[in-house]
């Protein structure tokens, strides 16, 4: 028991001094980082990773010394982990005053950029202006454009209308044109059935004046005859 004890111990007071080392070496990029601000934030994520470790086994060595059996050597281990404790926070501290100094340092940086920049960023803001302005005309030309379609569209919409129309009094001419046609061939049969009809008046009468004058010749002749 006494022997996975101390394997244990070891382990973990391995594992302190490689996350104290790489904590270390972190910071030493922080101070040699030139920038942007996204290279130290992503510095700064790696040392709270490690510094997340790096508790979590220093509390396992503090776990470890309490379940020590002899009271000298639950000492020395608690001894051991107050001192890396102490080094933690002194790495702290040397972490806070490392990454306000390349915060500075990039905060000047980019300040000096800008100072010689200054004509960079003019010609960066007359060509937004530039271009805002080109973008002005293209909306406008669109919106003329726009407009002149409506206005297509409308006078299409009109033109169809009056195609209709047009057709709806085409349409009821040629009914009403149907309908005379009807009217012309009734007027047509009516008229052949007259002048038929006027034919056989007149052959009537025709006959009826030939057997009249026949008659009348008759009666002449009876009369006329006698007397002779």
């Amino acid at each position: 028991m006494a022997l996975n004890q101390d394997v244990h111990v070891r382990v973990c007071n391995q594992e302190i001094v490689r996350y104290d080392l790489e904590i270390k070496a972190l910071i030493q990029d922080i101070r040699d980082c030139v920038g942007p601000v996204s290279a130290l934030t992503e510095l700064n994520a790696k040392v709270k990773e490690k510094f997340h470790q790096l508790r979590f086994r220093i509390q396992d060595l503090e776990q470890l010394a309490r379940e020590q059996d002899k009271e000298s050597e639950k000492q020395t281990l608690l001894k051991e982990m107050e001192n890396h404790k102490k080094q933690m926070l002194s790495n702290q501290t040397v972490w806070r005053k490392a990454n306000l100094a390349c915060k500075i340092a990039i905060d000047n940086s980019e300040k000096d950029e800008l100072l010689r920049g200054g004509d960079s960023v003019r010609q960066r803001k007359t060509t937004k202006e530039n271009l805002t302005e080109s973008a002005s005309a293209i909306t406008e030309s669109l919106m003329s454009v726009s407009k002149m379609m409506v206005q297509q569209v409308q006078q299409s919409e009109e033109t169809i209308q009056t195609l209709a129309s047009s057709s709806r009094t085409i349409l009821e001419a040629n009914e009403e044109f149907k309908s005379m046609s009807g009217t012309i061939q009734l007027g047509r049969k009516l008229i052949t059935k007259y002048n038929r009809r006027e034919l056989t008046d007149k052959l009537l009468i025709f006959l009826a004046l030939a057997l009249f004058l026949s008659t009348v010749l008759y009666i002449l002749k009876k009369r006329l005859l006698p007397s002779l």
